[in-house]
């Protein structure tokens, strides 16, 4: 049984960032990345569908500590993970990876101030133990994508794939495709797929809020010629935090304006003959979902040169030619691609217990974001929902590494957020209406009503709350010194 002071789980775009931030602010901390896979990247390895990209701009999804330099704002798929597997190289990262260990359970001892982490390797049973649990594992399972129980779909005579678990081996060119879905996936597989299939179908049951941006930010790529590569990247990331922030909070306090300006500029795109009101008008305000952005009009262009089109109705059933929808008419497809979401899975999915106690997720309260009522030395890292994912999770290793010094310089080795505040109420840990979000939230953590409870969504309030508030504010408990262990 291996000890290690710090236990990453994921070798993702966060647990690689976890893991530079705890070399460079706890250069004494031992570590260990328990991977699942075989690979580095986490979601930038694991989809591989046509045109996977970021729909956020990499100033703000790449680390704070390694400035982006590409010059496409809206990186693709592999240079996302380029990117990833460049910042471990470079940090020293990969000999503390151990790939193919799925972690399965964590069970905490007060006694022994320590995590015992149950993984899998090959069939065969691996335990570690460590002092802090750091969850980076993301948010879904990575054993596959949600699909509805589409009536009919074993009569199919075609391929029923979904994003998550493309098939490497699926040619779609000449051939028709009907794409199930409106989010970000589907306006990404629609402009892509439309280059060589004979035609793309985008099927959704309501429309999804799209907006356009150029793919290459070009006031970015001049200040990046001007000046030194860090200080560029900085201007432009806080640049672009600042607008999403406006643009969010101008959202949730005129959304009747906001609403007019993105289906203006969805018009713009398409022109005066084009049906916006049925298939880009949603029927929620912007940002009850999350919007969906396309990179230099890409989605918009296939629909105006008929390499693409969308159908706003609802299935009825498959058959063996295709999809036949309520509304009477029918859609023939070679390909049926569902891009019909994710499943959500709180905590990485792994079954935790306090001295013999199960953690129940749904019963606990996050702690600014990232920790949880009554569940010791255990911080999970996840973003954004309104912004870049990476933005609360650089606020989250910042935090994490504060604590763990913390503990180091007062001889105590546990924390703990206790909520001892009875006016705290509780609500779900996202308010978005997204239907993989819905899916999911009764068994995820709660967030409270008030702070260090609530989730603000908010990158400058977080700056504040994890970067430079105190890490003994009254509700984390710092405990269990470390004379204790001599003495049992």
């Amino acid at each position: 049984m291996e000890h290690f002071d710090v236990v990453i789980v994921g070798a993702g775009l966060s647990g690689i960032g976890a893991a530079v931030h705890l070399q460079t602010q706890c250069p004494g901390k031992t570590y260990a990345i328990l991977e699942g896979r075989d690979a580095i990247g986490g979601t930038w390895d694991l989809f591989r569908y046509p045109g996977i990209r970021s729909d956020s701009d990499m100033y703000t999804l790449g680390y704070a500590f390694k400035p982006w330099t590409q010059a496409k704002a809206i990186a693709d798929g592999p240079s996302i993970l380029n990117y990833v597997r460049e910042t471990a190289r470079e940090h020293g990262i990969d000999p503390h990876i151990r790939y193919g260990h799925k972690v399965l359970s964590a069970a905490w001892s007060t006694p022994d101030a320590a995590w015992t982490v149950t993984a899998e390797q090959d069939g065969q049973t691996r335990t570690f133990t460590c002092n802090f649990l750091f969850l980076c594992g993301g948010y879904y399972s990575y054993d596959g994508g949600y699909t509805p129980d589409f009536p009919g779909a074993e009569t199919f005579k075609g391929r029923i794939v979904h994003p998550q678990n493309w098939p490497s081996d699926l040619d779609y060119t000449g051939k028709k495709v009907v794409v199930i879905g409106s989010g970000a996936t589907a306006v990404t597989l629609v402009p892509e797929m439309a280059k060589t299939a004979a035609h793309v179908t985008m099927l959704q049951r309501s429309p999804t809020y799209v907006v356009s941006r150029p793919a290459e930010d070009a006031f970015a790529n001049w200040l990046r010629a001007k000046l030194p590569a860090k200080l560029a990247y900085s201007i432009i990331r806080w640049r672009n935090v600042l607008f999403g922030l406006y643009f969010y909070n101008t959202a949730r306090k005129k959304p009747e304006v906001v609403k007019k300006r993105l289906l203006d500029m969805v018009r713009e795109q398409l022109g005066p003959d084009f049906d916006v009101g049925t298939h880009f008008t949603p029927n929620y305000n912007p940002w009850d979902q999350r919007l969906c952005l396309v990179p230099d009009a890409d989605m918009f262009q296939a629909l105006k040169s008929g390499a693409a089109s969308v159908v706003t109705d609802h299935i009825e059933s498959f058959g063996p030619e295709g999809i036949r929808l309520k509304s009477g008419q029918s859609l023939e497809a070679d390909v049926i691609v569902t891009a019909t979401g994710l499943v959500l899975k709180p905590l990485n999915g792994l079954a935790l217990s306090v001295d013999g106690k199960a953690v129940e997720p749904a019963r606990t309260l996050s702690y600014k974001g990232m920790m949880y009522s009554d569940v010791p030395n255990l911080a999970s890292s996840f973003g954004y929902t309104n912004a870049s994912w990476t933005l609360k999770c650089d606020l989250t290793c910042g935090y994490v590494c504060r604590l763990l010094n913390h503990m180091d310089r007062t001889g105590l080795r546990q924390a703990t957020p206790r909520n001892t505040d009875p006016t705290i109420g509780e609500e779900p840990w996202l308010d978005f209406s997204s239907g993989y979000v819905q899916r999911a939230m009764a068994s995820f953590p709660k967030q409270g009503t008030k702070a260090p409870w609530r989730l603000d969504q908010n990158y400058a309030l977080d700056l504040m709350n994890l970067k430079y508030s105190k890490v003994e504010d009254g509700v984390m408990e710092f405990s269990n010194p470390a004379s204790r262990k001599a003495a049992a």
